[in-house]
């Protein structure tokens, strides 16, 4: 599909920090796939939004875990986070809810 005046702004991402930052209907799509958080042991200190955000920018840039800019949080967290995830199946899970509901839009497009 080319750019269009349409589709051209509900792709920009000139006002995110990071364009590899996920914008909040993105978040939307994803969030009710996160984890709860726990009611015993330590209460969550991250963000998993921002955590997300740092897996975005890895993916994104191909930087190192190390290399993470320091507005995200530690490597070491969001590195856990995602090979928690990956183990527990959730990526899988995102992907699939994410593939439908791309095949329900395009069969909604005109």
């Amino acid at each position: 599909m080319p750019w269009t005046e349409i589709t051209c702004p509900q792709h920009l991402r000139d006002k995110l920090p990071y364009a590899s930052d996920l914008r909040n209907t993105e978040w939307n799509l994803i969030a009710p796939f996160m984890p709860a958080a726990h009611c015993l042991g330590r209460p969550r200190l991250a963000d998993l939004r921002t955590v997300a955000d740092a897996m975005c920018h890895i993916g994104s840039t191909g930087c190192r875990w190390r290399q993470l800019p320091k507005e995200f949080p530690p490597y070491s967290t969001v590195q856990g986070y995602f090979y928690q995830w990956r183990r527990d199946g959730r990526w899988e899970v995102i992907d699939h809810a994410l593939a439908i509901a791309s095949r329900e839009k395009a069969a909604s497009y005109p």
